[in-house]
């Protein structure tokens, strides 16, 4: 027995018959050479481990060069019956890119083409394997920007795929805001064109939204088109510490409410600050603080960053110091960017495992406050981080795999932690997406008819069930 073999035996749901599987990979590596790769190390890398779920790698790994070479792809797959998983860079949350029924991995890293960019309409077109990072350093000497920023240096593709948003969110919106149109292959093989380059249009169903945040369920996105900014001319960071979480989060309510036009407001709490300092090598206070930006002009900025502080005294928040010279914002984002290994770095030895919940802004102090009180109930470690302006927080809970009771712990804890967020009319994911972790959620959150209506929508496209199965919603 082979040792591809040995794994589909192991596999604990029903994998893609070997055969078809064999002849598929057979099928590609006539077409694409060695662009199809078998090992086991590239293929575990194109699993999921971030997660309490299991690694479960596919089969084989091609890596496509352009829409056409994607359609050859899913024939080809389509033909036998084998799953195809779309994979950007691999930085998703919930499992999105696992194989439970093994099958063909995607991986767009050789997409990576910005197509055109037409800065008199503030717009782009680009390949689903260009970085956020990457479009942004093209765009930079034509003054432009891609706003969203999800802290990690994510595929577009991939951000699209989860409907990503990150600290920007709250002045920019989030990728269903950002893309005005893409193309994907569809099961079949066929190119699905969502729309053109016009900002507006009520020409039939809104395809493009249909298609952010299907995790690869409905097709492969091969194209987006995507929103531009102008580089503000001036740009504020500053940070400001609270006696409180319930007060930080009442000085974000009160500065979203009046309407002062933040770009980011991100919470850490006392634990998060600790792990900044010693990550980050900062100095803040560690208590509970708001990382804060402003965009504009000189004067627009200074007056925003004025107002702020007033609005952070009045809840006996401050001092809010901010400052505008590139070197000092790079450095206080980097180390909100750094949460992640800096959690890590809390607690040598544990695994993280990261969940988001978001609710209105009204509840968020309630439902924070409420999760941290778990937390010490529970005996657990767990930094918090937020996209605070609109309601989105993230633990980073800290877990040690050798012990038992406190997986089990940690398991019950981010399950209550969805339910709590759900009684406060909220969400099960604010931004991570559904991928495996959280389909059981969505019975609860948006009830049995919109998930039947998914499942259909789903069954349309993908009657075989080959795109991405075992992901958002389970079909037969």
């Amino acid at each position: 027995m082979t040792q591809l073999e040995d794994e589909r035996e192991t596999r604990p749901i029903a994998h893609c018959e070997s055969a078809a599987i064999d002849r598929a990979i057979g099928a590609l590596t006539a077409a694409f050479g060695n662009r199809v790769v078998t090992s086991r190390a590239v293929r575990e890398q194109h699993g999921h481990t971030t997660t309490w779920i299991a690694n479960e790698p596919p089969d084989a790994v091609v890596f496509p060069q352009c829409t056409e070479d994607v359609q050859q792809i899913v024939r080809i797959c389509a033909a036998h019956g084998v799953p195809v998983i779309p994979f950007g860079v691999g930085t998703s949350l919930e499992g999105q890119i696992n194989a439970p029924r093994g099958g063909v991995s995607i991986d767009v890293r050789d997409m990576n083409q910005v197509l055109a960019v037409h800065a008199e309409d503030l717009d782009c077109v680009v390949q689903p394997g260009v970085t956020r990072k990457q479009l942004n350093e093209y765009l930079r000497d034509q003054g432009l920007f891609f706003p969203l920023d999800p802290g990690a240096d994510a595929s577009l593709g991939g951000m699209a795929a989860t409907r990503a948003s990150g600290t920007n969110a709250v002045r920019y919106g989030t990728m269903k805001d950002c893309v005005l149109a893409l193309k994907a292959v569809l099961a079949n093989g066929e190119v699905l064109s969502t729309g053109g380059r016009a900002k507006k249009s009520s020409a039939g169903y809104d395809l493009a939204r249909l298609f952010i945040g299907s995790e690869g369920t409905l097709g492969v996105i091969t194209e987006l088109t995507l929103k531009l900014h102008g580089i503000p001319e001036a740009i504020a960071s500053g940070v400001c510490p609270f006696p409180s979480v319930e007060a930080a989060c009442n000085a974000v309510i009160m500065t979203i409410q009046t309407g002062l036009p933040v770009a980011r407001i991100e919470l850490l709490d006392e634990v998060q600050v600790k792990a900044a300092n010693a990550y980050s090598k900062l100095s803040l206070p560690e208590v509970p603080v708001l990382f804060v930006e402003f965009h504009g002009t000189e004067a627009e900025v200074a007056e925003q960053s004025e107002r702020f502080g007033e609005i952070a005294a009045e809840f006996n928040g401050g001092p809010f110091d901010w400052a505008t010279r590139p070197e000092d914002r790079t450095r206080l984002w980097q180390a909100r960017h750094d949460a992640y290994w800096a959690a890590c770095a809390l607690r040598p030895g544990s695994k993280v495992f990261v969940s988001d919940v978001c609710v209105p802004i009204s509840r968020l102090a309630e439902c924070i406050v409420a999760t941290q009180r778990d937390l010490a109930e529970s005996r657990l470690v767990s930094p918090i981080v937020g996209h605070v302006g609109d309601g989105n927080f993230h633990l980073c809970l800290l877990i040690d795999m050798d012990d038992p009771g406190e997986v089990s712990r940690g398991e019950a804890l981010l399950g209550r932690l969805v339910e709590r967020a759900l009684a406060m009319d909220g969400t099960c994911t604010g931004e991570h997406g559904v991928g495996q972790g959280k389909m059981k959620y969505l019975d609860h959150e948006l009830g049995p008819a919109a998930v039947d209506a998914m499942r259909a929508v789903k069954q349309a496209l993908d009657p075989q069930g080959i795109m991405n199965p075992g992901k958002i919603v389970a079909c037969p």
